[in-house]
């Protein structure tokens, strides 16, 4: 089996038509397939932690047709640019 990578954008952007999301609203949680995810161990559960960046205020000079571009969506511009930023440094440390 491969894996599929998939960006934040790839899974925002993906289409859910009326009769999927239905589909999935009447699943109960028994009958999802659960095989290929190994189930973790009991000192995987005790070491898990909860991963939030630290956020760091900062003042940033872009051109005027980026922050047009970022703001096009409404409320939610720098996190955007976070989320394009990061992308951005997740590829490069990759490759």
């Amino acid at each position: 089996m491969a894996i599929v990578r998939k960006t934040l954008d790839d899974i925002k952007h993906t289409p859910i038509d009326k009769d999927e999301l239905a589909q999935l609203q009447s699943m109960s949680d028994d009958s999802i397939n659960y095989d290929d995810i190994p189930p973790l161990t009991d000192v995987q559960i005790a070491n898990l932690r909860l991963y939030k960046p630290i956020k760091q205020q900062i003042t940033l000079r872009l051109d005027s047709d980026i922050v047009a571009w970022l703001k096009k969506d409404g409320k939610g511009y720098q996190t955007r640019a976070n989320q394009l930023l990061r992308q951005l440094m997740l590829k490069e440390l990759t490759t």
